[in-house]
């Protein structure tokens, strides 16, 4: 009966993530490790190298260009993915995130959902092998960490406690008790997690997972119309206090990404590891989708921001525009946001492939034609290119990190909290703005805040998030009109909502196209 119930529970995995197949042993192949799948079938395990599989099960959902990143940042005012003539396209996948005209069989979404469940249900086993009180603290907040990400796009999480019976559908948790769960989970196990290192849960990474909780807690439960608890915002801020004075702002932000990031950082709270040269996930795609054919290396030529964002740049701020040593030297990139003409590392000017000036231009469409449907839009690099490691580049994904902590403590003060240790949002927010080379500010109120967290965050997957959060996620921008609340949640894939009757569409969608 026990394997039973273990063979069991692998088919209710495979089916949530919409798997069918008469063959069971390919896709269990596809859907699990052989660690994973050899712990549900003997009763033991090997408690690290399920937490490995677990922590690496985060690449696909958060480090692909295609998932959880493409969720959080194309439909935002961060990121546009135009077609360009033949390239692209895909069937109108980017552009429909980017005007807000997705349903509930976009594949992306759907693949996202189902690959984060996949997470929350691999960590649950975990549980079930009495791990050591360490193990089992790690395992909590890897699954804590996900279902938040599940619930602040789904609102519903679909969830089994160890022991649960296998044959039935999972529970669904929704919203505010989504929200509840993981401050419960993650408060339970924080004096448990270790000190470090940044690629595992660890304590200090409970603790921002906390803030971002309770300051999130409000929009979770009525995302139209947002409130924000002072009680709420006290734990944002304790937390933070908890956290503050333990790290500084690095005195380069692109050092945060930087292929040797888990060694020069001075920011970075949780990471996800990819070790150069060995095994990674696809963080490369972070420059490859955005550098053109013709620069070094040769990228996809593809996603841009939007004018309407980068005008909001002080010309002086650093996280616009800088060079950075072993990249521009080597290829004449610089870090930021790529405008303008674009030159190779001897100044020497690029050209397209129809022998146009590589010039980068703020004018960009969802659907380019033309003769310079190459240049449009506006490039980003945020991770320095690693040039040495091959496919399996060696940045490490960075989740969260410390200016992100002082920016959402400013946030709480602004929002009803108590100020505490002399900290006021100003200071908080021109302790950052001090290293990135733009002025002081005179002055701070939520609206400039928000834009902070823009120039500071921006590509990092919290523009969603925060958009929702301060009530301007359904606004129009740069081919985007207005719309409507039902787009503060994505649609309940339609193949989960088939093997799971506990889940319901969310408002404003229908099952199959719409």
């Amino acid at each position: 009966m026990k394997n039973l119930n273990k063979i069991s529970f692998l088919i209710s995995l495979m089916l949530l993530g919409g798997v069918f197949s008469c063959d069971l042993d390919e896709e269990l192949q596809d859907t699990l490790t052989k660690e994973q799948g050899e712990a549900f079938l003997t009763g033991s395990a090997d408690i690290n190298a399920l937490l490995q599989s677990s922590y690496e099960g985060l690449r696909g959902p958060f480090q692909d260009q295609a998932q959880y990143w493409a969720a959080t940042e194309h439909t935002t005012d961060e990121v546009m993915g135009p077609t360009r003539g033949g390239d692209w396209d895909d069937n109108g996948v980017w552009r429909v995130l980017h005007d807000h005209t997705w349903d509930a069989d976009h594949s992306f979404l759907g693949d996202t959902f189902n690959n984060l469940l996949q997470v929350v249900f691999s960590t649950t086993n975990i549980l079930t092998f009495e791990p050591s009180a360490s193990q089992a603290a790690e395992a909590l907040f890897l699954r804590a960490f996900v279902m938040f990400s599940v619930a602040d796009g789904w609102d519903q999480v679909p969830f089994r406690e160890p022991g649960e019976n296998l044959l039935n559908p999972p529970q669904v948790l929704s919203g505010a008790a989504a929200v509840d769960k993981v401050i419960g989970d993650v408060e339970m196990i924080l004096s448990d997690l270790p000190d470090g290192p940044t690629y595992h849960g660890n304590k200090d990474a409970g603790r921002v997972l906390l803030m971002k909780a309770y300051l999130n807690k409000g929009a979770f439960a009525n995302r139209q119309s947002p409130t924000f608890d002072a009680g709420d915002m006290n734990e944002v801020i304790k937390h933070a206090d908890d956290i503050i004075g333990k790290y500084s702002i690095s005195d380069n932000v692109y050092d945060n990404f930087a292929p040797n990031n888990d060694v020069i950082s001075t920011e970075n709270i949780f990471t996800n590891e990819n070790r150069g040269g060995v095994s990674s996930g696809n963080i490369r795609s972070r420059w490859f989708c955005t550098l053109h054919y013709n620069q070094n290396p040769s990228g996809w030529n593809g996603f841009t921001t939007i004018a309407d964002f980068y005008d909001k740049f002080d010309p002086a701020d650093k996280r616009l525009s800088d060079s950075y040593e072993g990249q521009t030297d080597v290829s004449g990139i610089k870090m930021g946001m790529l405008h303008g003409q674009q030159f190779d590392q001897d100044g020497n000017e690029l050209e397209d492939r129809k022998g146009n000036k590589l010039s980068f231009t703020k004018e960009v469409k969802l659907i380019e034609t033309g003769n310079n449907l190459e240049v449009t839009g506006i490039r980003v690099i945020k991770y320095p290119i690693d040039y040495e490691s091959g496919d399996n580049v060696d940045n490490d994904m960075v989740l969260y990190r410390y200016s992100d902590v002082l920016l959402m403590k400013a946030e709480a003060i602004l929002r009803g909290g108590a100020a505490t240790g002399g900290d006021t949002p100003l200071s908080l927010v021109n302790s950052i703005r001090a290293k990135r080379g733009v002025d002081q500010l005179e002055s701070i109120d939520l609206n400039s805040l928000l834009d902070e967290r823009g120039f500071e965050l921006y590509w990092e997957g919290h523009r969603r998030q925060d958009l929702v959060r301060f009530g301007k996620f359904l606004d129009s921008y740069n081919e985007k009109p207005a719309s409507g609340p039902e787009r503060l949640l994505f649609a309940i894939p339609s193949t989960a909502l088939a093997v799971n009757p506990n889940l319901e569409q969310n408002p404003g969608y229908v099952s199959g196209t719409e």
